[in-house]
């Protein structure tokens, strides 16, 4: 990709009279000047036999950008073998309806330590990531907001470092909350954008998938998602750091107010 592209998750708000369908989105978005779209898998793969060709058309006609999310049931690290293999077929379903319309990555959360060790359920994730097959697909793994679950961006750093299908989703709010506020200033933003760099190599940062959003959070990690304005998370610096270290690829904004404050985010950065 060559440059930094700024879209939503989901379908957009529009004016609250609009119902929309990914076919009438897609237009929508890209008219009021945004270029992405993360396609919500997470309970269904909703991209069928009798969508996908609409879909598919609308998206090469704006020349748009889209993503999904996989689902939320997956777990690599699930005590039962069983619940594992499950959790590798919603993943390879997920990448299958996303090629239907030609979209390049899948988003999802890996697993949960439950009662294993870090190092164990690292080591159980890494085996069942590395039997993932190559479709054309970028399997992105999603740092998380809370400690207690497996995916931070150490140890998603080290599973892309081994295993080449994999990449990174990075969700910025996730990582401030997961640490109980730690991305407090543009520093905090360049210094992790440099371990990216660092341990991944300067391709990583020009092919980002990335997550943003306001955060409620705790101690515990994240509560839940707010509008920008809302929150203590300094989107200012970190799009300024995304701006100093050159970084391409793909912002999705999670806000509740999806594409007004996806156009906020694109808005200031085209300013710096």
């Amino acid at each position: 990709m060559d440059k930094l592209l700024f879209g939503i998750s989901g379908l957009p708000i529009g004016d609250n009279n609009t119902k929309f369908t990914y076919k009438t989105a897609i237009p929508y978005l890209k008219s009021i000047g945004l270029d992405a779209m993360e396609l919500p898998f997470v309970r269904s793969v909703n991209i069928t036999d009798k969508n996908k060709t609409e879909v598919l058309n609308s998206k090469n006609e704006n020349d748009f950008y889209l993503s999904a999310h996989g689902s939320y049931y997956i777990n690599l690290n699930a005590d039962e073998l069983e619940k594992q293999d499950k959790s590798m077929e919603r993943i390879i379903k997920g990448a299958e309806g996303l090629l239907k319309v030609n979209g390049k990555s899948l988003i999802f959360h890996p697993g949960f330590y439950l009662k294993d060790s870090r190092e164990e359920t690292f080591n159980t994730i890494k085996n069942n990531l590395s039997k993932l097959p190559d479709l054309g697909v970028n399997y992105r793994l999603e740092t998380t907001g809370k400690g207690t679950q497996f995916g931070s961006i150490e140890e998603l750093v080290a599973l892309c470092k081994d295993i080449p299908l994999c990449k990174l989703c990075v969700d910025f709010s996730h990582i401030h909350a997961r640490n109980n506020g730690s991305l407090k200033n543009y520093e905090a933003f360049a210094s992790l954008l440099k371990y990216i760099g660092d341990n991944l190599g300067e391709t990583a940062l020009q092919d980002m998938h990335i997550h943003m959003s306001g955060i409620h959070y705790s101690e515990k990690g994240e509560k839940n998602h707010l509008p920008f304005e809302e929150s203590d998370f300094d989107y200012k610096s970190c799009l300024k750091a995304f701006k100093d270290f050159n970084i391409k690829g793909c912002v999705i904004c999670e806000s509740p107010l999806l594409e007004k404050d996806a156009l906020l985010l694109k808005a200031y950065y085209e300013s710096l």
